[in-house]
């Protein structure tokens, strides 16, 4: 056990004066504290900034009116919208680029309610413009124009104010508003990159090391005075402590962010940031870094150069990649079926239970099964990672064919 915490703590020292590892802990934290400033400072021009940039261009939206409904353009509409007689010549005048975007509207507008919304090239800028607030303003004035009290003009351009009303343990209902959905959506998809990032980040460094070692035939002198069971333990037990402290670090950043923005912006009640997921994404990078950690030292040692390592460990990288390939199925119905698999698979698991654990309340049998998955995925790892990881450490300019591999899985 001596050998194994000494080799540990050679592994945790080195890597923590690499300047990579010192500026990617650094640099998660500082670029939340920039990001939090650019909010505060903005305030609420951020929304008016975004809108500007998206916006096409500030020129008046020209069109052509089949239908007669929306001729001539209500007063408050002029400077906004420039009317042509005939579509030939609106067209035209997009041709010579006076005009950005056309809308022609259709005789039968009332029926059919078409606009045909042209422009040069892309068709981005004309889709902006026929479906923003503008736009529809324009025509829902032009529509009700003398048969409706403004109020109710007013009502129909903006018909709904949503008030998102979330329930909590207890079951009773918590009103976060904008805010809290919109961190509720961010905060679990930045929480599993970071802990994706630190368990590549470890067991990359557990790869490169081996293979280094290996090149340099370094390896040869370790294992003259430990077995190969103790150095791979001991880079495994010395980098996951070193990817530990980087996640306590950042979790500690960030929840002295989140108090921050709190204060700055009036945040309070509205985080959805609890003390057990915090607790579950640590046992999950555990799990999930030993797993992941493991496989490399493995491919490490099958590869007869780095390159070849990071090659073989790629296969592995694949499972990891599968949650955010499927992401936009997680955010919409975090329990459906493709989510509940992506969290039972031991690859894919701890980056899709955290994306899960931020957005829905998880059943207890399903962290459970989870848990249990990734439990015995790791136990297998290490125990077939030992021996092939034995079988490749001292193999130069030869490759590992699968019969060996698996003879010396077979071993005893």
């Amino acid at each position: 056990m001596r050998k194994v915490l000494l080799v540990a703590r050679h592994e945790f020292l080195t890597n923590l004066r690499r300047p990579g590892f010192i500026f990617m802990t650094l640099f998660v934290p500082v670029l939340g504290l920039v990001g939090l400033a650019v909010v505060s400072l903005a305030g609420g021009r951020a929304a008016n900034l975004l809108r500007e940039q998206f916006a096409p261009e500030g020129r008046p939206i020209a069109y052509v009116d089949h239908s007669g409904l929306f001729s001539p353009a209500l007063p408050q509409y002029g400077k906004l919208f420039t009317q042509y007689p005939g579509e030939a010549q609106a067209l035209q005048a997009l041709r010579d680029r006076k005009e950005t975007t056309v809308l022609v509207i259709a005789a039968d507008y009332l029926q059919s309610g078409k606009v045909a919304a042209y422009s040069l090239r892309s068709g981005f800028s004309s889709q902006v413009a026929s479906d923003s607030d503008t736009v529809r303003s324009f025509l829902i004035d032009h529509l009700v124009e003398g048969k409706i009290d403004p109020p109710t003009a007013a009502r129909l351009r903006d018909p709904l104010n949503v008030v998102p009303v979330m329930l909590d343990q207890d079951g009773k209902p918590s009103t976060t508003g904008t805010t809290g959905v919109v961190l509720g959506f961010i905060i679990p998809y930045l929480m599993s990159i970071l802990l994706i990032m630190t368990i590549f980040t470890s067991s990359g460094y557990l790869l490169q090391g081996i293979g280094t070692e290996k090149d340099s035939r370094v390896i040869e002198l370790l294992v003259s005075s430990l077995s190969s069971t103790q150095l791979m333990a001991g880079k495994i037990l010395g980098l996951g402590a070193l990817g530990l402290a980087q996640v306590l670090f950042w979790v500690l950043s960030g929840w002295g962010l989140l108090l921050l923005a709190s204060g700055l912006l009036a945040l309070a009640g509205t985080l959805p940031v609890s003390l057990p997921q915090i607790g579950l994404s640590i046992v999950y990078f555990l799990l999930g870094y030993l797993l992941f950690g493991t496989l490399m030292a493995a491919a490490g040692a099958l590869g007869t150069s780095l390159r070849e390592g990071q090659q073989i460990a790629g296969i592995f990288s694949m499972g990891a990649a599968l949650p955010f390939m499927a992401i936009s199925f997680i955010f919409a119905n975090p329990n459906s079926t493709l989510a509940v698999v992506l969290s039972y698979f031991p690859f894919s698991a701890p980056v899709t239970m955290m994306l899960r654990l931020g957005l829905t309340q998880v059943p207890w049998y399903q962290l459970l099964i989870s848990t249990a998955l990734l439990v015995g995925a790791v136990l297998v790892s290490l125990w077939a990672g030992a021996k092939v990881f034995r079988l490749g450490l001292l193999m130069y300019g030869k490759r590992a064919s699968p019969t060996e591999v698996w003879r010396a899985l077979r071993q005893a």
